[in-house]
């Protein structure tokens, strides 16, 4: 065993999980496709040890957290003792270079982290195939973060599975992920409690129908690299997900009023500037803006005018979860 450093990337969804067909696996409802970001990222340190501690000792963003803080990180690292056979403690050490919690997925790159870093530290070889089931438990976007580039995530029908698998590598289309952070406060329901509440939506088994539609097309846009074709299915998607969010018993209100500001403004200029860039949310305020690398600059001096918009994060499509020389602790 030794201590280990794994830095893995966020991901934004072009066409969303949202709804588990099992909570216990986190079995999706759909397949769905995502980027991974290159610049949203979580470090994570992990040393195993084997006497000495009583309970696993967990510090993110600089706060130790304790019994039910800590509970769902505890219980991967049950799942990760499970697969080395071992009952060793751990201590972790994890930052982001984003706001956590607040829809930017910090819980896909987290659980990627701490399950590639934890792997490794126990000293055990598990290919990335095995390593995406495995980070899937702990959050169901985590499976796709294992991956570079362009990922879709499989529904599958068991544990074994419901996997990810690379669509193409990160070279394959210069395209950018705007992070608009309107709020950076931490979300009241979190999304693994959402997921339980999609199936009481009325609206759930339509967006379940269209993002099988949704998937062939979002394929179809990277292949050829054409973001006018991308752009539209991946609005309609976001928008259909949180449509399920507000009308799930009970309703889930994720927007801030700065939401709605980006989401208009980025549509007028859309109409009237020519300015080819796509808005998709995932379970937060936070707004992402798909477009091509040279529409960034103009993008952003477009933002800089918005009072709502408190800072910008710009991530091409990024990395798999590589190992970081400087460890934590």
């Amino acid at each position: 065993m030794q201590k280990t450093t794994i830095r893995a990337g966020s991901n934004i969804a072009f066409i969303k999980y949202w709804g588990v067909a099992d909570a216990a696996i986190n079995l999706p409802l759909s397949n769905s496709i995502s980027m991974t970001l290159d610049n949203a990222h979580t470090t994570t340190t992990v040393e195993w040890v084997e006497r000495g501690l009583e309970r696993d000792e967990i510090i993110l963003d600089g706060k130790r957290l304790e019994n039910a803080a800590a509970a769902r990180l505890t219980d991967h690292l049950d799942r990760l003792r499970a697969v080395a056979g071992a009952d060793y403690r751990a201590r972790v050490m994890s930052v982001n270079n984003f706001p956590m919690a607040s829809g930017i997925a910090s819980s896909a790159s987290g659980f990627a982290a701490l399950t590639v870093a934890g792997v490794r530290a126990l000293g055990l070889e598990l290919d990335a195939t095995r390593l995406s089931a495995l980070a899937r438990r702990g959050s169901g976007s985590a499976s796709r973060s294992l991956f570079a580039g362009f990922v879709e995530w499989e529904r599958g029908a068991d544990d074994a599975t419901s996997i990810a698998r690379q669509l193409y590598p990160p070279a394959h289309w210069d395209l950018r992920d705007v992070v608009v952070v309107v709020s950076s406060a931490p979300k009241h329901v979190s999304s693994a409690g959402g997921h339980t509440l999609a199936a009481t939506s009325p609206l759930n088994q339509g967006r379940v129908t269209s993002a099988e539609a949704g998937l062939s097309q979002v394929r179809a846009a990277i292949r050829t690299r054409d973001i006018d074709r991308l752009g539209p299915v991946i609005e309609q998607d976001a928008l259909a997900m949180h449509s399920v969010m507000m009308t799930s018993t009970p309703s889930l209100l994720y927007w801030q009023p700065g939401t709605l500001e980006v989401l208009q403004a980025v549509r007028a200029w859309r109409e009237f500037d020519r300015l080819p860039a796509y808005f998709t949310i995932d379970a937060g305020p936070n707004v992402h803006l798909i477009c091509e690398a040279d529409t960034v600059t103009p993008l952003l001096e477009r933002l800089s005018a918005l009072a709502c918009v408190k800072r910008t994060i710009v991530s091409g499509p990024g990395p798999a979860p590589y190992a970081v020389d400087e460890h934590l602790f």
